[in-house]
């Protein structure tokens, strides 16, 4: 697995390739705490991403109950159908708005 950040726009992307397991989560988990340090809004690209497990999902959470305590907002990128049926079985679709290109989130995000 890889994970790369960035700044697009003043709002913090955090871009994952491969799969997200319980071998994995805790690199995810390292690397989005440091990318959404002092960030009130947060693009999670996970177009590159075919499995994502219970402890993925952790992440995911951990991620969102930050920002939303920061009255932030999470948009996640990419999200494949199967991960996007996981989500929503978990209820945990209701937490994250999900669009299909990064350009879409970043407007997401701007219009606030």
């Amino acid at each position: 697995m890889k994970v790369a950040e960035n700044i697009i726009e003043s709002i913090a992307v955090i871009e994952v390739e491969g799969n997200i397991d319980s071998k994995t989560a805790p690199e995810f988990e390292k690397a989005a705490i440091s990318a959404i340090k002092g960030q009130g809004q947060v693009i999670i690209d996970l177009s590159k991403v075919e499995f994502l497990s219970s402890a993925g999902l952790r992440v995911l959470l951990m991620i969102y109950r930050q920002i939303k305590s920061q009255s932030g907002k999470v948009v996640l990128v990419g999200v494949s159908e199967d991960i996007q049926d996981v989500m929503s079985n978990t209820g945990f679709i209701n937490f994250f708005i999900i669009v299909n290109k990064l350009e879409e989130a970043v407007e997401t995000l701007k219009k606030g």
